[in-house]
């Protein structure tokens, strides 16, 4: 039996407080906000030094990594048959040790923003320590034997869990623990990809589901150091190699963006839905055991690491390629299939790294595709080719993640081309419309259910046994917008504590009435807190 992800126990070890003083100092907090916000923001400073070098290392040794791939791949090709044996050997050592890592910390394994995001919520706990360092070297093993995988998931992983390692350190609240945990996420993506806006936003967007200034302000300090100390490290350059993008025209050349954002759209959609069911092939008799699951996806690597380079690792390089070359309309198309089925089996194994990356280069290559297509019949000029490339990846990317945003500032911060905001923010708009449609789900948020609902979820007795403050934004047109405190229909072991409606803090009472933009600080188990959440974003029926 695998070990429990979730002991009630440890947590009070680690956060270093009683329950009853969790309380206490939370009250503390939101009584003296203004000081609470301030010192949070420093505090999103510190959190983004320590992210920025643990994910600094972490490239640093995945870049090492691929470039050793590549030279090895290159000198096999001319040598002796005995040493490839003898890397197909080393790569079942690699499967071992994997499923040794992945054994040994559960919640280290896979993409780590599902995990992230439990943690956020209240349904998660995490041993910061020991996920670090099987993250670190879980990723960097699987990614550098060529596992379709990417750096980003681990590195938001990586980075809530420093955040948390600072938060256990200095004896921080568990509400105060989450604002942290957000930081460091933001800072992780935002080290991964030079990207702080992209960091910040998808943070809010995806894993903490509001925009309060309180969680805001430390993780854009969070992102913006992390950052820096990623620009001191590796430079300034863009994560692609899109230099010069044309401005896009406003002409019939909407019409072909349109087309490829619904086309990326329903690759999103498709994506999702292998991802969420690639255990079904994984169920075989074959796979019985963790470990063959792993073996057999190195094994895979190792024969394409021969026939088809391209989609090994994350995929940043053919990207690249796909922005400077013009590559024949077959080879394309056997590049998105050898990568998207490539990915799935990747994913499934369980094992550290995410598909965050993996996730942009098949958004690249149905781009290119499309504006393979739309030269051969001279729809567009050969450089607008890279537009429609950039337009699908953001297409790609909002309709599996549902965070369109984020996608619209982050193929603008990863290509250095913030003249396209709009017409990538009408593409990603019109792939999460695509997606909705076709009744996708947000990838993240489903493979967090799937792992609550998984062997692995925790005793409900334990969870239930914890409280906790948690922050409810009030949204427009939702059920308890503009009625009184005394007529909302509470959910039982609920206490409303405080209510900031801008820069005022309310004291609540019976005929307090919410409004819209208020922010709720409510005290209940965590049993109940989804359904506390709920109430400050379900419209009325």
């Amino acid at each position: 039996m695998q070990k429990n992800m979730f002991s009630h126990k440890t947590n009070k070890i680690q956060n270093g407080l009683s329950p009853s003083k969790q309380i206490r100092h939370t009250y503390q907090s939101l009584n003296h906000w203004q000081h609470f916000q301030f010192k949070l923001f420093w505090e999103g400073i510190v959190v983004g030094i320590f992210s920025g070098l643990v994910i600094s290392l972490f490239r640093f040794l995945l870049v090492k990594a691929e470039e050793w791939r590549v030279d090895l791949y290159e000198q096999l090709a001319q040598l002796p048959d005995t040493y490839t044996a003898a890397w197909f050997a080393a790569l079942l050592v690699i499967g071992i040790l994997l499923y040794l890592l992945t054994k040994h910390e559960p919640m280290a394994g896979g993409s780590g923003i599902p995990q992230v995001k439990g943690v956020i919520l209240g349904f998660m706990r995490m041993n910061w320590l020991r996920v670090l360092w099987v993250k670190l070297a879980g990723g960097v093993l699987g990614l550098g034997a060529g596992l379709s995988l990417g750096r980003e998931g681990p590195s938001i992983q990586l980075g809530a869990v420093s955040a948390q390692g600072v938060s256990r350190l200095l004896g921080r609240t568990r509400m105060e623990e989450r604002y942290l945990i957000t930081s460091g996420a933001s800072a992780g993506l935002a080290a991964a990809f030079n990207a702080p806006l992209a960091g910040v936003i998808f943070s809010l967007e995806e894993l903490h589901r509001n925009f309060s200034a309180v969680v805001l302000l430390p993780a854009m300090a969070a992102a913006m150091t992390a950052t820096f100390i990623s620009r001191l490290l590796f430079g300034r350059d863009f994560i692609f190699s899109f230099y010069g993008l044309p401005p896009f025209p406003q002409d019939i050349h909407m019409l072909y963006a349109v087309t490829t954002a619904v086309l990326a759209g329903l690759c999103g959609v498709l994506f999702n839905t292998g991802l969420l069911n690639i255990s079904t092939f994984y169920n075989l008799p074959l796979f019985k055991n963790s470990w063959r699951k792993i073996v057999f996806s190195l094994l895979c690597a190792g024969i394409l690491g021969f026939t088809l380079p391209q989609v090994l690792g994350g995929g940043n390089l053919l990207v690249n390629e796909l922005a400077l070359k013009t590559f024949p309309l077959h080879l394309l198309f056997i590049l998105l299939i050898g990568k998207f089925l490539f990915t799935l089996i990747s994913y499934g194994t369980g094992v550290p790294g995410g598909f965050f990356l993996p996730m942009l280069v098949l958004g690249a290559l149905v781009g290119s595709i499309c504006s393979n297509v739309l030269l051969a019949y001279h729809l567009i000029a050969a450089n607008h080719a890279a537009n429609i490339i950039i337009i699908a990846m953001a297409a790609f990317f909002s309709a599996s993640v549902r965070a369109p945003i984020t996608g619209t500032v982050l193929i603008s911060e990863m290509t250095g081309s913030f003249s396209h905001l709009m017409i990538l923010g009408i593409a990603s708009a019109i792939a999460y419309i695509v997606a909705q449609l076709c009744g996708g789900q947000p990838i993240y948020e489903a493979l967090l259910m799937k792992t609550l609902h998984s062997h692995n979820t925790p005793d409900p007795d334990i969870v239930k046994e914890e409280r906790d403050i948690i922050e409810v934004p009030v949204s427009s047109g939702s059920l308890i917008e503009n009625r009184k405190v005394k007529d909302i229909p509470w959910p039982p072991h609920t206490l409303l504590v405080d209510v900031k409606r801008g820069p005022d803090q309310l004291v609540p009472e019976g005929n307090t009435i919410l409004r819209a933009g208020d922010f709720l600080y409510i005290l209940t188990k965590t049993e109940t807190a989804d359904e506390v959440r709920a109430l400050g974003s379900d419209l009325r029926k």
